[in-house]
């Protein structure tokens, strides 16, 4: 695993119709790549050939050499977090044996003979030397002079600071049928660090319209200290179709003879290279061709690549907070872009892009330049009222109501004309040391009481009288008997004997 970092800028204008920004209009600049650059890479391909001569001339001798056979180099693009990467198949592949070139080294150095060191058959004047190098050839026949193994090698250079010179390996997971098509390649392993890596986004279409500007980032070399990104604006021409071996280049001000411009960076390194239109900062196509003839192909063909290969373009994690910071940034509301620089340096501390912004963010916030610090100032000076006189007037008016409330109140229970009565005495109620204790005249519980208690109330509370229906008492202990009881309910005597 390698240490990449991501470097992905937004577009203020889209974040301005999700309603994240203030409204204040950005129009992008003739050029502007920061959505693209961070995640364009160096692409380096080639061949590990491993070969052993069989030297039988005079004695039977094995030979044993390696050589790194170059296929070739150019630009590619991330498209997926997990680090997917597409660039042109004649970037990675080639047409050359690079068992030819390994037979015509080895043979040279072991035996001495001038052999060209090159991917073509040679032969040499020596009749028995001549016929062991045609062997060496051929290594999948069994009489061959020589045993070959190629191993292919691509590696991946990301846009980190400071720079890998190392880089990460990658496999070829899909070629195009033709050298001018997309190719796919998948990273050895996860070279991410564990939140993704910075993507490009890819638009919907190629723009139709002949003059449309755009611009073209990759790189010359690998990335060093001294070899940057490098950038160039150009325009679309007419015509382009499927077929037609893709889109042409062409200034509207004929001032510049854009296919011969960058057909020369495209044979240096930029081969592969995104187009990136202008209109919204995604990627529109990818640079081929080269010499005096550099031409696009368009992005539909690298979306019908990424289907055919089961790799379906998505945005990551350092994406979002990057367009997060960059929106504020384009804006040139510098204060609130810096702690979203200051987030993605922490997802990914090599972010190029994200570091020059945070810079020119720190030296701007707060100063004239910042819209911030603009909006602030225009704002009118509002003087605050205190709360308290509010709080006083709440709390009076308050207090008054329960006063009115219990005013109310206290009339509603008053008779009309009714003076106001004294307040009432409160005595103490009677011992009740001998308190009489009452009749069961109802459906109440039985209570049974002694007969000297029945006597001594009876004695102390005078009788009332009662006719003969009324009154009905017990024969046995004189209690009086309620209405319907056929027993005494202090003795127990049955009520009709």
């Amino acid at each position: 695993m390698v240490r990449v970092t991501a470097s992905a800028t937004a577009l203020a204008v889209v974040l301005l119709a999700m309603g994240a920004l203030p409204a204040t209009a950005h129009e992008h600049p003739s050029g502007i790549t920061d959505l693209v650059t961070p995640s364009v890479v160096r692409v380096e391909a080639g061949q590990r050939v491993d070969i052993t001569l069989l030297d039988h001339v005079s004695e039977v001798v094995k030979v044993k050499r390696s050589y790194d056979v170059p296929v070739g180099s150019g630009t590619g693009i991330i498209v997926n977090p997990e680090g997917a990467v597409v660039t042109l198949t004649r970037v990675v592949k080639s047409d050359q044996n690079a068992a030819i070139y390994a037979a015509n080294r080895i043979f040279a150095d072991h035996h001495k003979v001038k052999v060209p060191a090159d991917f073509a058959k040679h032969t040499v004047k020596d009749d028995i030397l001549n016929h062991h190098l045609q062997s060496c050839y051929t290594p999948e026949k069994d009489t061959s002079a020589c045993i070959v193994e190629v191993t292919p090698t691509i590696t991946i250079f990301p846009n980190i600071n400071p720079p890998d010179p190392k880089g990460y390996g990658a496999v070829l997971t899909l070629a195009g049928d033709k050298p001018d098509a997309p190719a796919v390649l998948t990273p050895v392993g996860r070279a991410d660090g564990g939140v993704g890596l910075p993507t490009a986004p890819l638009a919907d279409k190629v723009p139709d319209q002949e003059g449309a500007p755009t611009s073209i980032a990759g790189f010359l070399g690998k990335p060093a200290a001294d070899v940057k990104i490098t950038t160039e604006i150009a325009h679309l021409g007419k015509g382009g179709a499927a077929g037609e071996g893709g889109r042409p280049f062409s200034d509207p001000q004929k001032k510049v003879d854009e296919p011969v411009k960058l057909g020369a960076l495209a044979d240096k390194g930029l081969l592969g290279a995104p187009v990136i239109g202008d209109k919204d900062g995604h990627v529109v196509g990818m640079l081929i061709g080269g010499g005096k003839d550099a031409r696009m192909i368009g992005v539909r063909e690298i979306s019908t690549t990424l289907t055919k290969a089961n790799v379906p373009p998505r945005r990551g994690v350092v994406d979002a907070a990057f367009e997060h910071a960059l929106a504020r940034f384009h804006t040139k509301y510098y204060a609130e872009a810096t702690p979203g620089f200051q987030h993605v340096l922490e997802l990914y501390p090599g972010h190029t892009v994200a570091a020059e912004h945070l810079k020119t963010s720190l030296a701007k916030r707060g100063t004239a330049e910042d819209a911030g610090t603009k909006r602030v100032a225009a704002q009118p000076v509002k003087t605050t009222t205190p709360l308290w006189p509010y709080i006083a007037a709440a709390a009076a008016v308050l207090l008054l109501a329960a006063l009115a409330g219990a005013f109310l109140l206290w009339r509603r229970r008053r008779t009309p004309g009714e003076p106001v009565p004294p307040p009432a005495v409160t005595t103490p109620p009677p011992p009740l040391a001998h308190t009489p204790v009452p009749y069961d005249e109802g459906a109440h519980e039985t209570v049974v009481v002694r007969r000297s208690q029945l006597q001594e109330a009876l004695q102390q509370q005078p009788q009332p009288v009662l006719t003969a229906q009324e009154a009905t008492f017990c024969t046995a202990c004189g209690a009086k008997l309620g209405r319907g009881h056929r027993f005494c309910g202090f003795c127990g005597h049955p009520s009709e004997t």
